[in-house]
């Protein structure tokens, strides 16, 4: 057993891993291949960089996203303060400053004197322990057949999506309006509305586009929480209205009516001097985003920072491989963290990152570890890649639906979310202080 700790990967799930072991005394070294090798999305050499959505998610009061962020709220995640630091008007999403964001992160890994960080690729998995694998979906090959060899197993992989980015000031405002759904807090989103005519024009166009192809032996296979929107528009005519694009709660100023549909823009950055497409991951080629996103009104002429993209994201079959602490149970000391154990989201992945941390951490000073309780965020999670079926395992994000406790037979939804939230903030303090956690 080595006395320092080695982390592989500077994404969300390795930074939030270096900076908790550093905090807490432990010597890291941090490695990350960008810029020297680069991915097929990532743009900088930054660590944390974001790469789909600039969002964090959902942050509204008691909502599973919520409870997650607080409960990493209250260990210190450097993910989640630097994005509560750079945030950017997003309504009830903790959206980022996606340059700020990473920028800090990078600065502040970069400085901590028990950080030594190192921008260089990782070939071979180190033989000795403690070392966390957080290399993301975006593993480099030559490191993705060591894993492949190290676990057994082939990876599994499902389709992820950028949507595009446009340039604020291309934008004609007189077609759209700033607004939040039901007006709940600061108007915060761009609404293009779209008359009935115009959406399913829209759809068919979107339909009949050429889109990018995929190699004779790959099957696409999309997770659900981010599917591209053409593939939602050949569920239906109809299923956008319904998803990504619905009109509810979003009156149109100049006519006080609902349209058929309307497009949602958020905020890149603090400046306001960009926008991305919300809900618009896409396999389009970059013409045909060109000529089918500019028939949305407001976007006619609209100048694209970056089009949407397609990548393949790797992840492994985490029930049949890691422990609860995350860590290889047929190498003791090699641990997983972020979106390869089959995690999605970035604060997801962050989380993976602190908990593996924590228990490398405990195993390099001797000191006693846990895995959270079950009826908390961080615990679900743990429980849902650790416990779950093997065969057809898929990423997930946090939802009730991971929870287990007495407070789901609350029939009231919003004071059993309440009731949920408070009891896992509670123990989640609880266990990061070392107290025995009460059972309801």
């Amino acid at each position: 057993m080595k006395d320092f700790l080695t982390i592989i990967g500077a994404g969300l799930a390795g930074s939030e891993a270096a900076w908790q072991a550093a905090e807490r005394g432990v010597q890291v070294v941090l490695y990350e291949m960008r810029p020297v090798t680069r991915t097929p999305v990532h743009k900088t050499g930054n660590c944390a960089e974001l790469v789909c959505s600039n969002s964090l998610g959902n942050n509204l009061a008691h909502s599973a996203p919520f409870i997650l962020k607080e409960e990493l709220r209250s260990l210190n995640s450097i993910v989640i303060a630097s994005g509560d630091k750079n945030s950017v008007p997003a309504g009830s999403a903790l959206a980022v400053d996606r340059d700020l964001f990473s920028q800090e992160i990078t600065s502040k890994l970069s400085n901590h004197p028990n950080i030594t960080f190192k921008q260089e690729e990782v070939v071979e998995i180190p033989q000795e322990g403690p070392v966390i694998i957080a290399t993301g979906p975006l593993t480099s090959p030559r490191l993705s057949e060591q894993i492949s060899k190290l676990i057994g197993q082939e990876y599994l992989y499902f389709y992820d999506a950028l949507s595009p980015i446009v340039d604020a000031d291309s934008i004609d405002y007189d077609k759209a309006f700033f607004a939040s759904r039901y007006d709940k807090g600061d108007a915060d989103y761009l609404n293009c509305p779209m008359n009935a005519d115009q959406y399913y024009e829209f759809v068919r166009e979107l339909k009949a586009s050429e889109k990018v192809s995929f190699a004779s032996f790959e099957k696409a296979i999309y997770f659900e929480g981010c599917m591209p929107i053409e593939v939602l528009a050949e569920r239906g005519d109809r299923t956008l209205a319904f998803g990504p694009l619905k009109p509810v709660g979003l009156p149109v100023p100049k006519t006080g009516r609902i349209a058929h549909a309307v497009v949602q823009l958020r905020r890149e950055n603090r400046e306001s001097s960009a926008y991305n497409l919300v809900g618009f991951q896409t396999k389009l080629t970059y013409p045909e985003q060109k000529r089918v996103f500019s028939m949305i009104p407001g976007l006619e002429n609209a100048e694209f920072f970056r089009f949407g993209a397609i990548h393949r994201n790797t992840y492994i079959n985490s029930p049949s491989l890691l422990n609860n602490e995350l860590e290889l149970r047929s190498r003791p000391g090699t641990y997983f963290a972020g979106q390869i154990t089959g995690v999605e989201g970035y604060v997801e992945s962050s989380a993976m990152g602190l908990l593996a941390s924590l228990s490398a951490v405990a195993k390099l000073t001797g000191s006693h570890y846990v895995a959270p309780p079950v009826d908390t965020a961080l615990g679900a999670l743990i429980n849902y890649l650790t416990t779950s079926r093997s065969k057809g395992f898929q990423p997930m994000n946090i939802n009730f639906g991971l929870f287990w406790v007495q407070e789901m037979r609350i029939r009231d939804k919003k004071l059993r979310n309440q009731k949920i939230a408070i009891n896992a903030i509670e123990k989640i303090k609880l266990w990061s202080e070392g107290h025995p956690i009460p059972v309801h």
